[in-house]
């Protein structure tokens, strides 16, 4: 190894990132990550779980951003309205960092397991919804729903983006897709 150099956990994440989409995620090691990154596996394991979280590891930022951004919502916006703010906001971290999320998309779209994952995450950022529209004053089955239809839209909004060849941003398509819904439901 060479002298210490800052930012190892970024460094991990860009070294996992582009092995995987070399070698694919279940041909790649936690040794290989850890060697491109230029740190000792130790070092891996000190940030990260396996190597599996390297690519879920913001999540729990996600989703406190989605629920803080919710809760913190004016009072007068309709609960899915409140929904709406909160996947903007979150669609502002993802235009940011554009390339790396298309990346790590394209890299979980390739492999079960990460599929998977992928379900789970989204299913507990629709339960913190559902949590922060019940302390908004929802009752719970209806809170469960909108966060469900919150998911909804953020999932379609989010694939939309990804193959989006115009480059829109993703609040946008959070709003259309939103839009598109409420005509739906108006039976337009």
């Amino acid at each position: 190894m060479s002298r210490w150099e800052p930012d190892g956990r970024g460094r991990l994440e860009q070294a996992a990132l582009a092995l995987y989409a070399e070698r694919g995620y279940d041909n790649t090691t936690v040794a290989e990550i850890a060697e491109r990154a230029g740190v000792t596996e130790r070092t891996f394991f000190r940030h990260f779980a396996d190597k599996r979280e390297v690519l879920f590891a913001g999540a729990g930022a996600l989703q406190e951003l989605l629920v803080s951004t919710v809760a913190n919502a004016p009072e007068s916006l309709a609960p899915i309205d409140a929904v709406a703010v909160g996947l903007e906001a979150a669609g502002a971290l993802f235009q940011e960092h554009r390339a790396t999320v298309c990346r790590r998309a394209a890299i979980i779209a390739g492999t079960p397991e990460l599929r998977e994952r992928e379900l789970i995450k989204l299913a507990s950022l629709s339960a913190a919804l559902a949590g922060t529209l019940c302390r908004r004053g929802l009752s719970g089955p209806a809170a469960s729903l909108t966060a469900e239809v919150g998911t909804a839209i953020f999932r379609i909004a989010f694939e939309r983006w990804i193959a989006d060849t115009n480059d829109r941003e993703f609040a946008r398509l959070v709003r259309e897709s939103l839009d598109q819904l409420k005509a739906v439901t108006a039976g337009e």
